[in-house]
């Protein structure tokens, strides 16, 4: 009992020398009971978050945890509205008293230039997130960005913090990410770190979703699906890393309040938006009989006859 006592201090003793090294607050590490099963602060509220979708949650083991850092990767800076998105519409998905409190959504100057800044009435009309629920840091720096996820991660007070960058950085590695995660789940809330235009690294988050735009379907009416018309945004999901480490792949549907997956994909649109031609087709048409011209034969019957040369240029010429 002695030996294991003083292994405990050793190993405790080696914690708050690492914490002095990296920069963190020693006495947090007494705050949990093991290295490895870190217990949350906060245990109201459920375990897992559902996304109402059968497959998908099956594929996630239950859900998606309702704590800790999970991750959300959109393939091009073009596609980070839609990454974006996706977890606006998973924190939708909460209970009703944490719907209550405010997001913070903290991206670096990079990504809010490429990518756009968050539209305030478009996220309350789309995702229900009212414009005094948000708030919004920026950075210049990418480590000014880990900073203060770093600092909100910890705190319970927000509804979620939601970190988005572009690429990839040494800054942003497994410790760095060890660190958001842990903090997160110490507080019981979702940290979602977006990354576009990056490729999937080692981190420490249970699970990374791969987020792509999806084509949209026409809208339903009481008639039938209208023509022409533009329904609710859809986005394909991947699932990339989990607990099941079973990768698979769907298409949902957000219509403000619940997902949907969609299981017949629409018709891809392969024609061209504008006409190449103008008589308005779309494609050149289609080669008729070649018909071949017979060749010239001199001074032949209705053919125009040679002009005559210029006296002057039939002079000598000085050649060299």
């Amino acid at each position: 009992m002695a030996s294991m006592a003083v292994a405990r201090d050793v190993v405790r003793d080696l914690r708050h020398k690492i914490a002095k090294i990296e920069g963190r607050l020693a006495e947090r590490f007494d705050e949990t009971q093991e290295v490895t099963g870190i217990a949350p602060r906060r245990v109201s509220g459920p375990a897992v978050l559902r996304t109402g979708v059968e497959r998908l949650d099956a594929a996630l083991s239950g859900g998606l945890p309702s704590a800790g850092l999970i991750e959300v990767h959109a393939g091009a800076v073009r596609e980070a509205g839609a990454a974006a998105g996706f977890v606006l519409a998973l924190l939708r998905l909460l209970p009703a008293p944490e719907a209550a409190a405010p997001l913070l959504w903290i991206g670096t100057s990079e990504i809010f230039r490429e990518a756009g800044r968050p539209y305030a009435p478009g996220l309350a009309a789309r995702f229900g997130l009212q414009p005094e629920n948000l708030l919004i840091a920026e950075a210049d720096k990418l480590l000014d960005a880990l900073w203060i996820a770093e600092e909100a991660a910890r705190l319970d007070a927000f509804l979620a913090v939601l970190l988005e960058i572009r690429g990839s950085s040494p800054a942003l590695d497994l410790t760095a990410t060890r660190r958001l995660h842990r903090r997160a789940l110490l507080a019981g809330r979702p940290l979602f770190l977006v990354r576009a235009a990056s490729e999937p690294e080692p981190t420490a988050a249970p699970v990374r979703l791969l987020v792509a735009p999806a084509p949209a379907a026409t809208r339903l009416t009481l008639a039938g699906p209208l023509a022409g018309s533009i329904g609710p945004p859809a986005f394909q999901i991947t699932v990339s890393k989990s607990r099941t480490a079973i990768p698979a792949a769907f298409t949902l549907e957000w219509n403000n309040d619940a997902f949907q997956e969609r299981r017949d994909q629409p018709a891809k649109d392969t024609g061209v938006v504008v006409s190449l031609f103008a008589d308005g087709q779309a494609a050149p048409p289609a080669l008729r009989e070649i018909v071949a011209f017979p060749e010239r034969q001199g001074d032949a019957a209705g053919a125009e006859p040679a002009r005559q040369q210029h006296p002057a240029r039939r002079r000598a010429r000085r050649v060299g």
